[in-house]
């Protein structure tokens, strides 16, 4: 499948998509990283919004309004942490969750666009290129049943994440081809 993915450096509070996905806690607690940027962005409402809000599971996913962000909605994720104890399997189907759950709501609802970050690579401390391999596995299949999604934005920070991305997504297109 042809998967319209793009690869980008910037700052994901900045785009004008129909959804971001945040790097959320759990309980939707204002934190930093993404979700610091996106609710500085979007202003208090947001955060007053998901005060209101029940906590989530990882790998769950909600949507609130973008509020003064260009991106209309935010959906918020919840990732597992890397480096808290666990199982590891349990920790990747968790990140592979996050990803697809966010396409899933996206898809429901009729979007044209998403943009994600790099979901637990900050704070949370996943290796970025396992990240992102995840990342990139985990929307090709959701893709299936989003069919609407024409435009995939992985939003990167740094030019070496995005290398990681650009180099997933070439070894991807080369597998299947």
């Amino acid at each position: 499948m042809d998967a319209p993915f793009e690869v980008v450096v910037g700052r994901i509070e900045t785009l004008d998509v129909d959804a971001v996905v945040n790097a959320a806690n759990r309980q939707l607690a204002p934190g930093s990283g993404v979700d610091g940027a996106l609710r500085a962005a979007a202003g208090p409402e947001l955060t007053a919004h998901t005060a209101r809000l029940p906590s989530i599971d990882v790998g769950e996913a909600v949507i609130t309004p973008g509020f003064k962000l260009p991106a209309r909605f935010v959906i918020h994720v919840a990732a597992p942490i890397w480096i808290a104890p666990g199982p590891e399997g349990e920790k990747v189907a968790g990140l592979a969750k996050c990803y697809m759950s966010a396409i899933k709501m996206a898809g429901s609802r009729k979007f044209k666009s998403i943009a994600f970050p790099a979901l637990g690579t900050g704070n949370f401390g996943w290796p970025r290129g396992f990240a992102c391999a995840i990342a990139i596995a985990s929307c090709e299949r959701a893709l299936e049943n989003a069919r609407g999604l024409q435009r995939v934005v992985f939003c990167c920070f740094t030019e070496d994440d995005a290398a990681l991305y650009r180099a997933g997504l070439a070894d991807n297109k080369d597998k299947t081809n």
